[in-house]
């Protein structure tokens, strides 16, 4: 951005990320000259020095220190200025660390915690709520079926947007809130980007190759983003079981996995007359995994009853998909978007169990044994979407609009220990309706009201059975925004709101999947449940907001949410079957409630002689208690007491050098599930630092240590009633990972 502005005033050098000094300049006779250039400059928002020195030659007023704020400052304002809670993440915040993976930037967000052993990626959650209470978007269109945030690069996303509470326009599944990640736009006359990574993680190495091309072709604009990867995964666990009916045994198992991807996207833009415009956003993966190990059974007191066996696994994934926009604008105050739709999603996978011995429980279940599985799935999903805007002449900003969505999915499935384990063919057919305004009731008080409805039918046939569940939601949506002081920058928001979570296709209609070892409470098959209903959920919000003048803010946010018909996977045992399933069921009734804190400023702006490092934090601390469940600990699936960030960067003065790091901690924590069943989930904490230093305007080299003190990843699982008792609990090892980038605009 610097070097296009500098083509636009004679005498404007940049001379490094800490200042940019204007030149004398022959025409520069007064300060009315300064004003144009000084507003075209902050309108653009492209300039990230906070300060300006201005020489003239002619006599002109002393203008003093002027502070330029930076792009994250513009999304600062885009966070202030709307009416539902919006947190925005642009470039610059995303690039800074050097992530990897879009996951190692979202973990550090306010209130964001992540799925998982670190560093091995899982599910996005928001308030530390389980997987599907966060609603994720890709450019505002609900994530492709079989497609996970993971699988995107930082170097292919814009911006990341976090809403705290559900709108009518992003849609109202999103009990714990919706993030919304834009992909990368293009930008004229702006240099590509090359990175190259090299990285090692417990003596195996990887690497990685990004680029982003920015089209300067007319009439049509726009960015292609392509990331390669060939990355080595090293795995190593230790699982001890106690147990009144079988014998007390340790489960080791260490493994090595190999990924190569390949990721492609582009955004095209069109622009005519009269505000026409198209935007194409293709998007295309391509991702192998191979995974050999081994699994050895032990008793506790260190006598083999197992040979070790030998596991193949491996899987392929690809997706290509295509989503397109129609913008016109009918009118000086109508404009009508359509947005479509389709994709196909393909994915094979295979493991293989050999070298088994025969060895068995006490009740003649088999410890470990020779098998197979397979699982092979094709989706095709498309969607349709039109929105209707207008703009009226009381401040009103009227949006409304309708929805369409289809996904088909046929599955093929087989395991050598299941005669049932067989095909399955479902589909989900949704659509929605909805309509909102955005309007300025005075100088103190914006508000926001909608209302949307949504119905969703899944049907699916399992080995020739049918199964059928439909539900509809109707969600009322309400928002304000108060300024105490207009003339200031504090203000106080307001959501009250009703959102929901619907049963996943898989919850509903999944084939019958055996457990590949021994068959117990804490092993147990799987199979789903078309009976499920949907989870709503009625949510407050309030926050206050403090917007620092010198940059930077101040926030704090209480949220509750009453939740019926929980969704839960509970164990029980068949008796015709003689075995133990596991399959989701509606447990009744659940509350959660939390308090969010969130402050970003630069140290010398609050300490007076202090080095300019821009420090970030955020603290977030829950509770939850689903009441059908008999406490203590009788909290929602997978949400601690807490998750809290602690990060900061400075650059060094003097030298191209700069310096930065962030702190994630998760405390453990133990869930009561049902009256007899208890999971137990180990403290994670991830330690990130990394350095940058400039070989030249156009190149740096940055070194990244992930995981910089690696704890342990412990999961257990209980089961207790009168009679008998059984417990597991797996020790998961992680590892510190070093990553060399070079990155260079060419």
């Amino acid at each position: 951005m610097i070097a296009t502005e500098a083509g636009l005033y004679p005498g404007f050098k940049s001379q490094g990320a800490d200042a940019v000094k204007i030149a004398p300049m022959r025409e520069f006779p007064s300060s009315s000259s300064v004003t144009p250039l000084l507003a075209h400059l902050l309108a653009a928002g492209c300039v990230t020095m906070p300060t300006w020195s201005i020489a003239q030659t002619a006599p002109a007023t002393d203008l003093g220190r002027i502070e330029i704020r930076s792009n994250r400052n513009n999304d600062t304002e885009v966070r202030r200025e709307s009416t539902a809670a919006k947190i925005v993440i642009g470039r610059e915040e995303i690039e800074k660390q050097g992530d990897a993976t879009l996951g190692e930037v979202l973990k550090r967000l306010p209130g964001v915690t992540i799925g998982g052993a670190p560093g091995r990626g899982g599910a996005i959650r928001m308030r530390g709520l389980g997987g599907g209470y966060t609603q994720i978007l890709l450019d505002g269109e609900r994530m492709p079926p079989g497609f996970s945030v993971d699988q995107l690069t930082p170097e292919q996303v814009e911006k990341i947007e976090i809403l705290r509470a559900p709108t009518a326009e992003t849609g109202a599944r999103a009990i714990a809130g919706t993030i919304n990640i834009v992909l990368r736009e293009g930008q004229k006359a702006t240099p590509d980007d090359l990175k190259l990574t090299h990285s090692v993680e417990h003596g195996h190495a990887s690497s990685q190759v990004n680029w982003v091309h920015n089209l300067q072709t007319e009439p049509i604009s726009g960015t292609f983003t392509l990331s390669a990867m060939d990355t080595y995964r090293p795995e190593e666990s230790t699982t001890v079981t106690e147990s009144s009916q079988i014998t007390d045994r340790v489960r080791e198992a260490s493994s090595l996995g190999h990924r190569k991807a390949v990721n492609a996207n582009a955004r095209l833009q069109w622009k005519g007359e009269q505000g026409r415009s198209l935007t194409l956003t293709p998007f295309v993966v391509y991702s192998e995994y191979d995974n050999r190990g081994q699994i050895a059974v032990r008793t506790t007191e260190g006598r083999p009853v197992s040979d070790a066996v030998q596991t193949q696994s491996g899987s392929r994934f690809t997706m290509a998909r295509l989503n397109g926009q129609w913008t016109e604008k009918l009118t000086a105050d109508d404009r009508l978007d359509v947005r479509f739709g389709a994709g196909q999603t393909t994915y094979d996978y295979r493991l293989d169990q050999t070298g088994a011995t025969g060895a068995t429980t006490g009740s003649g279940q088999a410890l470990l044994r020779n098998g197979f599985e397979t699982q092979n799935f094709v989706d095709k999903s498309y969607s349709l979407n039109g929105k209707w805007s207008r703009a009226l002449d009381n401040g009103h900003q009227i949006v409304s609009g309708l929805e369409l969505e289809q996904v088909h999915r046929d599955e093929q499935g087989n395991a050598a220990a299941s005669e049932d384990a067989g095909n399955l063919q479902a589909s989900t057919r949704r659509w929605a309706i909805y309509s909102q305004d955005e309007f300025k009731i005075n100088p103190q008080w914006s508000a926001y009201g909608g209302l949307r409805y949504e119905n969703l039918l899944t049907e699916g046939t399992v080995n020739g059975v049918l199964k059928h569940n439909e539900s509809s939601v109707l969600t009322p949506l309400l928002h304000a925004v108060f300024k105490p002081d207009p003339q200031k920058r504090d203000q106080i928001r307001m959501s009250l709101t009703r959102s929901y979570k619907t049963p996943t296709l898989y919850q509903l209609v999944a084939r019958y999947v055996p457990s590949l070892g021994e068959n117990s409470w804490t092993q147990a098959d799987r199979t789903g449940n078309p009976d499920l209903k949907p989870e709503l959920a009625t949510g407050v919000d309030i926050a206050f907001e403090r917007y620092l003048e010198q940059g930077g803010m101040l926030s704090a946010n209480v949220f509750r949410r009453n939740i019926s018909n929980l969704i839960r996977s509970t164990t029980s045992f068949n008796a015709t079957t003689g075995r133990y399933v596991s399959s989701p069921t509606n447990v009744g009734n659940a509350i959660t409630e939390g308090v969010e804190l969130e402050a970003k400023f630069r140290l010398d702006q609050w300490v007076a002689g202090a080095l300019p490092v821009d420090l970030r934090a955020n603290a977030s601390f829950f509770h939850s208690k689903v009441q059908d469940v008999l406490g203590p600990n009788n909290r929602l699936d997978q949400q601690p007491d807490m998750t809290a960030n602690l990060g900061g960067d400075y650059r060094l003065r003097g030298l191209p050098l700069t310096l930065g790091g962030n702190v994630n901690w998760n405390p453990a924590y133990d869930t009561r599930r049902t009256d007899q069943q208890w999971a137990y989930q180990g403290a994670k904490r991830v330690v990130d630092v990394y350095g940058l230093w400039r070989l030249s305007p156009s190149a740096g080299l940055r070194l990244t240590v992930s995981n910089l003190t690696p704890l342990d990843y412990i999961t257990g699982s209980t089961f207790r009633n009168g009679q008998q008792y059984e417990s597991a609990t797996t020790t998961a090892h992680n590892w510190r990972n070093i990553q060399l980038r070079l990155e260079m605009k060419i």
